[in-house]
């Protein structure tokens, strides 16, 4: 037997550790070559990271929650298949005669940090699930002689009769016969019942009022003479679990705890951590200048609704957000230096570097922290690709999925605050960048308008600024131009 250990890979640009967030996979589970087998969650995002080996789990080298360094050893698989049945033992025993494949690493020498590319196949490994082996996965039906069912005559059934009929008899051995099937053996009043798992019996009056407590059929001991869920069944579990919800303490705690058992301590790490290290260095390192500039974006309001009812934008969710973007596009083409960067040099020089292609980042608040994607080659993209990246960009954030490649390399960012109902902020400039625009909410306000005082839709937008690239006369320029297009999109097409 040949044992293989998985030493966690650089899944991304300069990774250097991550923390394993979910196995999904447990000794004595077989997987295959791609297989994920668990989540990490680096600086920035959460990955999936698949098997390199095709064998049998033998040990989790690193339990969830804990951070380790790349190289780390995380898993050991070996090249030999469980003894214990698998899902894939019992639907194909044929296959399991054939040899096993000889583990073959899949990145070459993982233990030299060679990178995994956090693919997913769709699978969650080869093995079976934690609960055991899946439902339907035993032998076929007709393996197991089943006795006739007995129908009832139409005169006899009982009005609130429970939905289901019992399971008709089975005798031990046939039982036996039917292993492995998924099993309950959730205790009744006879005592445990062992066999294939069925829907709760219970009655539709019961059934109701289960589902308007919102409480489980299947959490519910049933006492019932058919082995059926009653409503008294259910007053007892409501009962029960309304004591135990009142012996749950709220946020505030108890006033009567001792002071350092009333304040609740979270570690920093992943994303969070990654954030705070990176905006420390930006805070103190690039001499910040902010501006600010209220903007009439009724024209844009205007826009924004014809593209909505447009043919060629349906399905696209289409916001001020994307004139915005595109107004930031093509003012940085106006004033190319906003989009570079002030790099220091190993010999003590420092030189400014202006990038001919805009990758615009576009700060994302989500369950994990602040991400701040960005979106490649952006001045390349028409309005409408645009639309489709943004919403892309915004779903990928706010589903987790967000791979390091997507955050690395961004060029000038855009947060839009406005969307938490923000009227303007002083924005910190992402590291590696010199400008950052912060979009605030738009609200109908008084504003003058040749000479007379109207209702029109008003944003405030602010600006910071690296001062060592972007002087305030540099400044003022990229964001007047910013403005002119939210108050006249029209000169997009110029």
């Amino acid at each position: 037997m040949t044992l293989n250990k998985f030493n966690l890979p650089d899944v991304g640009e300069g990774l250097t550790e991550a923390e394993i967030v979910s196995w999904k996979v447990k000794p004595g589970d077989a997987v295959a070559i791609n297989d994920v087998i668990c989540e990490i969650e680096t600086a920035k995002s959460i990955v999936e990271l698949p098997s390199p080996f095709a064998g049998t789990v033998t040990e989790l080298l690193v339990q969830e929650g804990v951070t380790v360094d790349v190289g780390t050893a995380i898993i050991s698989v070996s090249d030999e298949v469980s003894g214990d049945p698998t899902p894939a033992d019992v639907l194909a025993p044929e296959a399991a005669a054939q040899p096993q494949q000889t583990a073959q690493p899949l990145y070459g020498k993982l233990s030299e940090n060679a990178a995994g590319d956090g693919a997913d196949d769709g699978g969650t490994g080869g093995g079976a699930p934690a609960g055991g082996p899946l439902v339907g996965s035993g032998p076929k039906a007709d393996a197991v002689k089943r006795r006739p069912r007995k129908t009832t005559p139409a005169a006899a059934v009982t009005v609130n009769a429970p939905e289901v009929e019992p399971v008709q008899p089975r005798s031990p051995a046939e039982v036996s016969a039917a292993a492995p099937a998924a099993v309950d053996n959730r205790p009744t009043l006879g005592g445990t019942i062992t066999g294939l798992v069925n829907r709760v019996l219970a009655k539709p009056p019961v059934r109701k009022i289960a589902r308007d407590l919102g409480i489980d059929l299947a959490d519910v001991v049933a006492t019932g003479s058919r082995g059926e869920v009653t409503r008294e069944d259910l007053v007892s579990y409501q009962a029960q679990r309304d004591a135990e919800l009142d012996k749950a303490e709220g946020f505030w705690g108890r006033a009567g705890k001792p002071q350092d058992q009333r304040v609740e301590r979270i570690q920093v790490k992943g994303v969070r951590k990654a954030t705070a290290k990176a905006m420390v260095e930006s805070a103190f390192a690039a001499p910040h200048v902010s501006i600010f500039v209220d903007v009439d974006a009724s024209r844009t309001m205007e826009f924004v609704k014809r593209l909505k009812a447009s043919r060629d934008f349906e399905g696209i969710k289409v916001s001020p957000l994307l004139i915005l973007a595109k107004a930031v596009i093509w003012a940085a083409a106006r004033n190319p230096s906003v989009n570079a960067s002030w790099v220091d040099n190993q010999d003590g020089t420092a030189e400014i570097q202006v990038k001919h292609f805009m990758n615009l980042g576009i700060a994302a608040a989500t369950p994990r922290g602040l991400m701040v994607p960005n979106i490649k080659n952006a001045q390349d993209l028409s309005l409408k690709e645009l639309a489709l990246a943004l919403n892309n960009l915004a779903t990928t954030a706010r589903a987790g999925k967000t791979q390091p490649p997507e955050m690395q390399g961004g060029t000038l960012t855009i947060t839009n605050i406005g969307a938490l109902g923000i009227d303007t902020g002083t924005p910190i400039i992402n590291p590696g960048e010199v400008a950052i625009v912060a979009f605030g909410t738009i609200k109908q306000k008084p504003w003058v308008l040749d000479g007379e005082v109207i209702p029109r839709w008003i944003t405030t937008l602010g600006g910071s600024f690296d001062h060592r690239v972007v002087d305030g006369d540099l400044s003022a320029r990229f964001m007047a131009d910013v403005a002119a297009i939210l108050e006249e999109p029209a000169l997009l097409l110029d």
